[in-house]
């Protein structure tokens, strides 16, 4: 189990990092808030979850531990595979989805793509009462990291994440756009995904 990660960023994409732990290249699949916190050339730490398949080796990345357990907890339901558990976090903070579990809010989780009505309420019947509280490592609840992309630098990350989670190039160009009045009072890329993804499920 490879539980975290802290190296130097040596390229940062749409939803992937890769980080140089001691000389050597690993790269991580990210939700937004992990990617947020993460800066090329400069040292970063992700926690982490890996994924084994007969194939594959993949290494998922998190903001910090609360995102990495709930990624985990998420995936004990059925149909809930890792890339949707990852997706489910790129629409949700986590506490946002645990609100949507406990409230039976169906309509919140079909907000993420690959999510229809049904599944939405499978999920709530096999999660509900089992996920677990934020994890906190310092007696203080987990906080989002703090934005730090420059201006206009989001779009790009915005559009390539919303390609990656399946809509059209088109329709992330109109969301992306559509979010352009929210980047002037936050660059955090996370947020204004959320935003988009929003947007986009009310289309």
């Amino acid at each position: 189990m490879i539980a975290f990660l802290t190296g130097r960023v040596a390229a940062r994409g749409a939803d992937t990092a890769v980080i140089d732990v001691g000389g050597v290249g690993m790269t991580v699949r990210c939700t937004p808030a992990a990617l947020s916190g993460l800066h090329v050339g400069e040292t970063g730490t992700v926690a982490t979850s890996l994924v084994v398949r007969e194939d594959s080796l993949t290494l998922f990345g998190f903001a910090d531990e609360d995102e990495r357990q709930l990624f985990e907890q998420l995936q004990t339901a059925s149909g809930v595979g890792p890339r949707l558990a990852l997706a489910m976090l790129a629409v949700h903070s986590p506490s946002s989805l645990r609100h949507a579990v406990a409230t039976e809010d169906t309509a919140a989780l079909t907000r993420v793509p690959g999510i229809g009505k049904k599944g939405a309420q499978r999920i709530v019947l096999e999660l509900r009462g089992k996920l677990d509280a934020p994890v906190l490592t310092d007696g203080t609840p987990p906080t989002a990291p703090e934005a730090a992309e420059p201006n206009g630098a989001w779009r790009g990350q915005v559009v390539s994440g919303l390609v990656n989670l399946g809509w059209s190039a088109k329709a992330a160009e109109a969301a992306a756009s559509a979010v352009a009045a929210e980047a002037e009072d936050t660059a955090d890329v996370s947020v204004l995904l959320r935003s988009a993804l929003r947007k986009l499920s009310r289309a």
